[in-house]
């Protein structure tokens, strides 16, 4: 009886490993290119820092910031076999600042990364108007009151790894999980004296983790079944870097009000839970 029983355990767990297999085989097998084209594309997805920069209170006045750059200080490059040539941290980090101060409200950016492109063309409209023989001018750009400078400064791979796993009988599974961490600088500067306003540092983690699952073994005489399914799930890199400019951001605007570098247009804002959050946290961090 308890062979029986036993047989038909094993056979059980074939026909599962079978079908999970089956499974397995005809995703593998569907067109990429057909899986790809269900997607569309769409924004970029919202995190809660991005919720709170986007919920700011008012300021009093909004003031015109320039962004040069904004580098990947870190020279770190993705581990093979990704690639020796692609770099670990998005070389886009000005854009998205850029992004940052236009969605807080606070700041109106002005272009100076394609500077050049700008003054270009504007050359082109001036060679225009003097051939019609008009008078009309092309207006002055606009000057920013505050410069933005800083960058990534920092990425740690394999701050912490961990996991679990068992086998018995060739039967095995695995969970495994490993933390990242970037950090990005940001400052402000007075463009009138060059006296640094502010500077603040942010750092995002990421997370990476993996499952994995497999039978390796005999199932009668000279059959051997083997099976093996696994899930990976990675942090998008760029998105953490992005939250993290997001939340310096933040922290420099609450800051700044603290220390009275800018003010609110009503200055009971101060008292909002998006400006307490970010003043406690801070606070929090000065008190160790």
């Amino acid at each position: 009886m308890n062979s029986v029983i036993l047989f038909l355990g094993r056979w059980s767990l074939v026909g599962l490993l079978i079908t999970l297999m089956g499974g397995c085989a005809i995703t593998a097998n569907r067109d990429p290119v057909a899986a790809a084209q269900d997607h569309a594309a769409t924004l970029t997805p919202m995190s809660s820092t991005y919720h709170d920069l986007i919920n700011l209170p008012s300021p009093k006045g909004k003031i015109l910031a320039s962004v040069y750059g904004f580098r990947d200080q870190t020279g770190q490059y993705k581990k093979s076999p990704h690639s020796n040539f692609s770099t670990a941290v998005t070389q886009g980090a000005a854009s998205m600042l850029v992004n940052a101060l236009l969605d807080s409200n606070w700041f109106i950016p002005v272009e100076r990364e394609g500077l050049q492109n700008l003054l270009t063309e504007r050359k082109i409209i001036r060679a225009a108007l003097k051939k019609q023989n008009g008078h009309e001018k092309i207006t002055p750009l606009a000057s920013s009151s505050v410069l933005f400078e800083g960058g990534v400064v920092a990425y740690e791979s394999n701050v912490l790894t961990g996991g679990i796993g068992a086998r018995y009988f060739g039967i095995g599974a695995s969970d495994l999980y490993r933390k990242d961490q970037v950090t990005v600088s940001l400052r402000a500067v007075d463009v009138r004296t060059g006296r640094i306003l502010k500077n603040v540092l942010t750092t995002k983690t990421i997370y990476s983790y993996e499952m994995d699952a497999s039978i390796y073994r005999f199932v009668s005489f000279k059959k051997l079944l083997e099976a093996e399914a696994g899930y990976t799930r990675n942090e998008p890199a760029q998105l953490c870097v992005l939250n993290a400019i997001e939340a310096a951001v933040i922290q420099l605007i609450v800051q700044g009000v603290q220390d009275n570098i800018w003010q609110l247009s009503n200055p009971e804002d101060i008292s909002s839970p998006v400006f307490q959050g970010y003043l406690q946290a801070y606070q929090a961090q000065l008190n160790g």
